[in-house]
């Protein structure tokens, strides 16, 4: 009867020293340069760099049983921090497939790539150079010619990309002239970085620098000068019935390739997400996401986003309006006008009209004072008219005074006039009526 024992009970001595092992507690470290960056990760915040945060041995390490623990699913860390660009980290390398011996019993899980991960903050205005060409409603009567479409394709065809990442794959197309490109949120989300493809051939890291929370927006940017990039025409200067022409490398098909339509409405839609849309019977499909919709005069007028399915419709597709676009990128290009900010009318400027951004100043040794902004949580703070992060966020700011600005977009702007001296600490609350 002994005999008969020992094996079960040393069988169950090493699950017990497994699932110890497993089970024992293990450190993930996140630093970042500079520190005080606020962390989230998969979404929910989890402090502020320098972070440690414990995770059980089997999220570290291969598994060859199904006992212990194992991360069942993607880990993805976003950074962010005042006046610097939010970058993205991908924790997490999968999935990989665990089968039992009789291969009856299977299923997914993720490793963590290391125990530290080291992030160094990149300046908005390092990132964030070059200009937009904003065409905006004017009282201007001309109108810019209409071009072929092979013309068309001649012009627009070298601003727009592939953009490749570790799970999905997507479209986009440059904004400025030193590589900041524009794509959907749903392309650039949960990717630090995207392999790049531009029509030449040519291959590029981009880095993801911007994600809207609200929008389906992302910004992203390579290294480089004079790429050739597109123009963006407010959603005030779409017509009903207009030609316009998606541009993209839809999945499975030739990369870079073009369809055209008509639009046929534009407006909000609340199936559709926050924003204005366009929608277009060109034919849209996934691989196109984030690439450019461009009416015949060589302007971006959206993002191609959605595509409708469901049983007996077709021809329905949606683009997300560059005047979305236009209001991010006022973010850090405040000398392009943003589009609530103009009187509407149905004329467009001359195709040559490009608002230029002055050249980044770099900064300054001047005295300082921490202002800590706090209240309405995740609402957009500027600083003398330029984006410098989240409620809630502190930023050291200049000896003098400030104009602060804090907008939340569904009420009016929360304004302020600030003087801050040398070495003082000062808290901002701002806040915004409660919704009815």
């Amino acid at each position: 009867m002994s005999l008969f024992l020992r094996p079960r009970a040393l069988i169950a001595l090493i699950i017990l020293l497994f699932l110890a092992s497993s089970a024992h507690a293990e450190k993930l470290r996140i630093t970042s340069k500079p520190p005080g960056a606020t962390v989230q990760i998969n979404g929910v915040e989890v402090g502020t760099t320098p972070l440690e945060k414990d995770y059980p041995g089997g999220y570290f390490r291969k598994t060859k049983t199904a006992i212990g623990a194992h991360l069942e699913h993607q880990l993805v860390a976003r950074l962010s921090l005042a006046g610097y660009a939010t970058k993205e980290i991908v924790l997490s390398e999968g999935p990989m497939e665990w089968s039992s011996l009789n291969g009856k019993n299977r299923h997914q899980y993720w490793l963590l790539k290391s125990k530290q991960f080291d992030v160094t903050f990149e300046l908005i205005t390092a990132t964030f150079t070059g200009n937009v060409a904003a065409h905006l409603p004017s009282g201007a009567a001309s109108l810019t010619p209409e071009l072929s479409l092979e013309a068309l394709a001649t012009v627009a065809k070298p601003a727009v990309v592939q953009l490749l990442g570790a799970q999905k794959s997507g479209s986009g197309f440059f904004v400025t002239d030193t590589g900041v490109i524009a794509t959907n949120a749903h392309v650039a989300r949960d990717e630090g970085s995207l392999t790049t493809l531009l029509s030449s051939g040519q291959r590029l890291e981009g880095k993801v620098v911007y994600i809207d929370e609200d929008l389906d927006i992302a910004l992203v940017k390579v290294p480089g000068e004079n790429f050739p990039h597109l123009a963006l025409a407010s959603a005030d200067t779409v017509h009903q019935g207009e030609s316009v022409l998606a541009i993209g490398s839809p999945g499975d098909a030739m990369p870079f390739s073009m369809t055209k339509g008509i639009v046929s409405a534009v407006g909000k839609f609340k199936d559709a997400g926050p924003g204005t849309w366009v929608q277009t019977d060109a034919p849209i499909n996934p691989g196109n996401s984030g690439g450019p919709l461009v009416n015949m005069h060589g302007e971006v007028v959206g993002l191609n986003t959605l595509k409708l399915i469901k049983k007996n419709t077709n021809g329905i597709a949606f683009a997300l309006s560059a005047s979305d676009l236009l209001d991010v990128l006022h973010r850090f290009y405040p000398a392009t006008i943003p589009v609530s900010a103009e009187t509407p009318t149905s004329s467009r400027e001359p195709m040559s009209a490009v608002r230029e951004v002055p050249p980044a100043k770099p900064p300054t040794s001047a005295a300082t004072g921490n202002v800590s902004f706090v209240g309405a949580i995740g609402a957009q703070i500027y600083i003398d008219e330029k984006f410098v992060g989240n409620i809630p966020s502190m930023i050291p700011l200049t000896e003098g005074s400030h104009r602060i600005r804090v907008r939340d977009g569904k009420n009016a702007d929360w304004l302020k006039s600030l003087e801050v001296r040398a070495g003082s600490n000062v808290t901002v609350r701002a806040e915004f009526p409660a919704a009815p």
